[in-house]
């Protein structure tokens, strides 16, 4: 099965030039169209029209190219039947051996919010998902490409045999069938989101999905269950999904899951910081002026349930900061890279994991939540808030110390499992109770986490996700020592817990946005 005869028309024009010139340099006729015709001209690389091939011209704007039998049959005989290729040879059809093919921009143009349903529909491709199709069905006889990524490894098996190995041919096959998947779930997805007027709508009708398996899990969430890793096949820049594994064992489902936690919440700083999540709860977090005083800081508020925890940075883990933290055990370390003394430190942990992601301040355009029998699709909680943002409804006002330690409580509790409260002073967390159902509860274990860390939370700031439905959880914060409160509001009860504070003697200020975490 030697590569005689390739078909190459392609958008994504990456690369094509030498891969087309490297063809053509062993011998394989080159078939083309339109714009990759034209280039492939332009680079002197001699190839034949289909049009010439199939003798019959291009109609309806393009619209009708490749869709002939001198092109199809040429891809879809199977070479393996005596009957098929005498039938193709009866018909003057030639194989075609390799597709070389890569779609209409679809994604691109509809993400253009201007884009029209005319538009739209032009970018809809019609003979390329029909070739990559039919010469994937056909892998047993035929290569087909439609990731530039892949040109150098089909290059280098035609060098060295004149062919595709079957094994590649049914990866790429493989591959091509997700990418059609993936392209008319996208065309599906923009169609059932206008409305009847064609206005676009955040939530289609009709909803497809595609994931690429990263990893299988060794078990999930508990040795009794399977589970295996996917990422999304357009992931946002800098989201975990990104980790490159620099040491350590194998990443279980628990571990991406916190994580995720961590890295979530340290990337929404811009000072240098530091995050400890246990168990998909932040139980240390800080700023500082580089990542080992944070890391002393966020470790100080819990080292109890620090122990066996995440560790996020968002800056360079430096050896000074390994050091440190290499006096306590840690399941998991994350920054946007590790410098070599650190590494040269940690590689003695052979159990410690430590990753490397990219940084990137972009958050995913939804969330998803599985459920029995359905999905719940939400856009993501990326509300960032700013001071001017805030009102004060007590008497008394924040300091300007204050003012930004309830901007930086703010922030980490929406990271805290709900019913959520955060007590915070000099940009460190100092106490934090997660997960319960009832506020009130949530603000004594924060004040029994602090007093069991050896902690002083007088004089702290405090942050609650949701508002305080009665007076009695914003004495308990004050009882513990908090001197200045954010929160929601929204309460009906807002004028009694703002009455209560004012009682108090404390600042309080309402943000008018919730941060519920479930």
């Amino acid at each position: 099965m030697k590569v005689a005869r390739a078909l190459i028309s392609v958008s994504d024009k990456a690369g094509v030039a030498e891969f087309a010139r490297a063809l053509a340099g062993l011998g394989v006729q080159i078939l083309s169209t339109g714009g990759t015709a034209k280039l492939l001209e332009k680079e002197g690389i001699r190839a034949t029209e289909v049009s010439a091939h199939t003798g019959f011209p291009e109609m309806l704007d393009g619209r009708v190219k490749t869709l002939h039998p001198k092109i199809h049959g040429g891809i879809l005989a199977r070479r393996d039947s005596r009957e098929h290729m005498a039938a193709i040879e009866k018909a003057g059809i030639a194989p075609i051996d390799l597709i070389v093919v890569n779609l209409y921009p679809f994604q691109a143009t509809v993400a253009d919010p201007d884009c029209t349903l005319e538009n739209a529909i032009e970018n809809i491709d019609i003979g390329g998902p029909a070739m990559l199709r039919a010469a994937a069905k056909n892998y047993g006889g035929v290569a087909v490409v439609v990731d530039p990524a892949d040109y150098a490894k089909v290059l280098e098996e035609i060098r060295a045999t004149g062919s595709v190995a079957e094994a590649t041919r049914f990866a790429l096959a493989k591959k091509v069938f997700a990418h059609t998947a993936s392209y008319d779930g996208a065309i599906a997805n923009h169609l059932f989101s206008l409305d009847a007027k064609n206005r676009r709508r955040p939530y289609p009708d009709v909803l497809n999905l595609q994931f690429v398996k990263r990893q299988e899990m060794r078990y999930g969430e508990n040795p009794h269950q399977s589970a295996a890793f996917y990422r999304d096949q357009h992931p946002v820049a800098g989201g975990i999904a990104a980790f490159s594994v620099l040491q350590g064992k194998e990443l279980s489902y628990n571990n991406v899951a916190d994580s995720d936690a961590a890295w979530e919440c340290v990337k929404s700083f811009a000072e240098p910081a530091c995050v400890i999540v246990k168990h998909a709860n932040p139980c240390g977090v800080a700023i500082a002026g580089n990542p080992l005083a944070a890391y002393r800081k966020a470790f100080s508020t819990d080292p109890t349930s620090a122990f066996g925890g995440i560790l996020a940075f968002n800056r360079a883990l430096d050896r000074a900061a390994a050091e440190e933290v290499g006096k306590q055990f840690a399941e998991v370390i994350i920054a946007p890279r590790v410098e070599p003394a650190a590494r040269e430190f940690l590689a003695s942990k052979q159990n410690l994991r430590v990753l490397e992601v990219p940084i990137s301040h972009d958050t995913q355009a939804h969330d998803f939540k599985r459920v029995g029998g359905g999905l719940l699709v939400q856009s993501s909680d990326d509300k960032v808030l700013e001071k001017k943002d805030l009102a004060v409804k007590t008497k008394k006002q924040p300091t300007e110390a204050q003012w930004t330690d309830l901007l930086f409580a703010w922030k980490v509790a929406k990271y805290v499992k709900s019913n959520a409260i955060v007590f915070c002073r000099d940009g460190a967390t100092v106490g934090v109770g997660a997960g319960q159902m009832s506020r009130i509860d949530s603000a004594r274990i924060a004040a029994i986490k602090a007093q069991n860390a050896g902690l002083s939370i007088a004089g702290s700031v405090v942050a609650s996700d949701a508002f305080f439905p009665f007076r009695d959880g914003l004495d308990a914060v004050i009882d513990a020592g908090a001197a200045a409160v954010i929160q929601p509001g929204g309460s009906v009860r807002d004028d009694e817990v703002i009455a209560a504070a004012d009682e108090r003697g404390i600042a309080m200020v309402f943000t008018g946005v919730r941060h519920f975490r479930h």
